[in-house]
């Protein structure tokens, strides 16, 4: 789809980015962070929408989940999460802001398919997935791989700062939170560079 000509309502777009305890995906690891930010690609503009930390009873967790990357890198702690909104409540409330409208992320195969496709957000089908910002940002940050005939996917704060050549839109000051909210308005301001570029089209 090229958005240059489309009305209004189909220049918005609900980008996503979640937080989780490992890159095993689901069931095995869970949501611990969730947020959204609402692109009009037209106008360049980007709101923040949700952000929340999901609840869980942590007690009950493994080694595993207790100690997940995501505790030592960023500023989410055990305590958040035992003390997050419960899980079904979030799940709502995601679906009431996404239902219908078009979404992505940076590297939908994993927020998406990894996750909320599958149990308990059971989202797939809810929304419109749009084309994949970080697949977008491979073609134009051109990292050649050294194992396969491909350009490698480049990390979020690598394309933010290439292709957005040293300006700041999302206010990360040169180092990324690791905070889905955070992540999700990194991405947006990404994608709408690209679009300007015409190297992004949902």
């Amino acid at each position: 789809m090229d958005l240059f000509d489309f009305d209004e309502s189909r220049k918005t777009v609900y980008v996503l980015d979640t937080e989780t305890t490992g890159l095993k995906l689901a069931p095995t690891d869970v949501v611990v962070d969730i947020g959204i930010c609402e692109v009009n690609l037209h106008r360049g503009t980007v709101k923040d929408v949700y952000s929340e930390v999901v609840g869980y009873d942590v007690d009950s967790w493994n080694e595993y989940r207790r100690k997940a990357w995501i505790f030592d890198n960023s500023d989410i702690t055990l305590d958040m999460v035992r003390n997050g909104k419960p899980l079904e409540k979030v799940c709502r409330e995601v679906l009431d802001i996404v239902g219908g409208k078009n979404v992505t992320a940076y590297n939908t195969d994993y927020d998406l398919r990894g996750f909320l496709y599958r149990e308990p957000w059971d989202l797939k089908g809810e929304f419109i997935e749009c084309t994949d910002i970080m697949k977008a940002a491979t073609d134009v940050c051109k990292i050649k791989s050294e194992f396969y005939n491909a350009y490698r996917y480049p990390k979020l704060d690598y394309a933010y700062a290439k292709i957005l050549k040293g300006e700041d839109p999302a206010g990360i000051h040169g180092k990324q939170e690791h905070r889905a909210l955070s992540d999700a308005r990194m991405a947006s301001h990404l994608m709408i560079s690209m679009h300007r570029s015409r190297d992004y089209r949902l």
